[in-house]
């Protein structure tokens, strides 16, 4: 089953946040809750929030355990870009760019499949990989 959780309109630009969002990938969530509490990014901050409520989603309203969660899908979009003004030197104009992100996190439930133990039979002790005499 898959939980999500979006943190919108943060003030940290998309492709700042993506440097972060790439080491998160795949990793379970708990486990990467540990590892953003010690990177310097301030993306971090938030990525780490986002990740927390998704989990908290996971457990209070679908009832699924925590430690089953893994990361499915992250990613940081786009969002509204504030256009700020300052002023230069002679009469210029110096426009600043003030980017911001929505981060997105997509939990999924990480299913063990229990493997049936090998057969040690006849007919496994049989095979032989042996090469052919003209190959090789």
């Amino acid at each position: 089953m898959q939980v999500q959780a979006t943190t919108k309109f943060t003030g940290i630009s998309a492709q700042k946040t993506r440097l972060v969002l790439d080491e998160m990938r795949g990793r379970d969530a708990e486990e990467a809750i540990a590892v953003l509490g010690y990177m310097p990014q301030h993306a971090a901050r938030v990525v780490s929030k986002t990740i927390a409520s998704a989990l908290a989603n996971a457990v209070e309203n679908f009832g699924l355990d925590a430690k089953d969660m893994y990361i499915a899908q992250i990613y940081a979009n786009d969002a509204p870009i504030r256009k700020w003004r300052r002023f230069g030197a002679r009469g210029r104009f110096k426009p600043w760019l003030r980017r911001s992100s929505h981060v997105t996190v997509v939990l999924e439930e990480r299913i063990l499949v229990e493997s049936k133990p090998a057969t040690t039979g006849k007919a496994a002790s049989t095979r032989t990989a042996s090469k052919p005499a003209g190959s090789k």
